[in-house]
């Protein structure tokens, strides 16, 4: 790892100055070693505080997102690669599973060009204002229960953001993260399969949300943001241990979460399925985090992830 990279993940580490002679002999290189990286990293953007008879001191991180960022506030040694911008962090994730990457790893964007959503739909991604990023897991399961993944990212969003802002987010079925009213968060789960062992081999979970995005493309609606100060990294950090520690447990782990967070439990909707729109009323989220509603006829019936689009229809 280059030194100026081991210097960013100590400052990182602490909140007070540290030494460019601590420094220097934690690394066993010279303090004009240490000195050029320091410039180095001050070119890149990162605001580092030097101060005489003091050292060095990051003076304000929380927009900072990087590998050694996010790596540092993570409990889970993985791998974390960062890209200024790419067409899609799930892309990138495939592009890297395709040349044998190894393990679980996390991929993050500053901007995305071709961000990718649900059913087709394009997620903005513009640059500087939100966090995109992509996991991928290796939950080594069967085909039908990967699934699972979708909600426990829900969940781990939800919790992440409850954790580190004073906001309180809703999920709107199946995967959607809202905040008052309005959609600040997209996910979108793509499975990799073996079909010889007849198990998903990985599972690509990509996230994308809107910190402080407050102008959309027209086609876009009913889009919103934090828009709260919030450390990107801890975000980002936080979510993907939230979700590294739910996704492979037991599902009822954290399906109570996952109802007692929903948008439309008890609410008039309208689904779209196989191009036919029905009316219903939103009963309950059974034990598979299916959505089992009451039609128009009296009818019971539960929708599953995947099969079609819902809306909360306003009163």
């Amino acid at each position: 790892m280059l030194l100026k990279n081991d210097i960013l993940f100590e400052l990182l580490n602490t909140e007070d100055y540290i030494s460019g002679e601590a420094l220097a002999e934690k690394f066993n290189k010279s303090r004009a070693a240490v000195w050029k990286a320091i410039k180095s990293l001050q070119a890149q953007g990162y605001g580092i505080d030097a101060v005489t008879n003091k050292g060095y001191r990051l003076t304000d991180s929380k927009n900072l997102v990087s590998a050694q960022s996010i790596r540092a506030k993570m409990k889970n040694r993985i791998d974390v690669i960062y890209c200024g911008c790419v067409d899609s962090t799930n892309n990138m994730c495939k592009r890297l599973l395709a040349d044998s990457k190894q393990g679980m790893f996390l991929v993050a964007a500053n901007q995305q060009t071709a961000g990718r959503g649900r059913q087709g739909k394009s997620f903005y991604s513009p640059k500087g204002t939100g966090i995109y990023f992509s996991l991928v897991l290796r939950p080594k399961t069967a085909l039908q229960n990967a699934v699972t993944a979708t909600t426990a990212a829900a969940v781990a969003v939800c919790r992440a953001i409850e954790e580190l802002t004073e906001l309180k987010p809703k999920i709107k079925w199946v995967n959607d993260v809202y905040l008052d009213g309005k959609k600040v968060c997209g996910i979108l789960t793509e499975a990799v399969t073996n079909f010889e062992e007849g198990i998903v081999d990985s599972v690509i979970v990509g996230i994308g949300i809107n910190i402080s995005t407050d102008e959309f493309p027209d086609d876009v609606e009913g889009a919103g943001c934090l828009n709260v100060s919030v450390d990107r990294s801890a975000l980002v950090a936080k979510i993907a241990d939230e979700l590294i520690k739910i996704a492979g447990g037991d599902y009822k782990s954290f399906i109570d979460y996952y109802r007692s967070h929903s948008l439309v439990i008890g609410e008039k909707i309208k689904f779209i399925q196989n191009g036919r729109v029905s009316l219903a009323t939103a009963l309950e989220i059974d034990e598979a985090g299916g959505l089992k509603v009451q039609l128009e006829n009296g009818e019971v019936t539960t929708l599953r992830s995947g099969e079609i689009s819902i809306r909360k229809i306003e009163s």
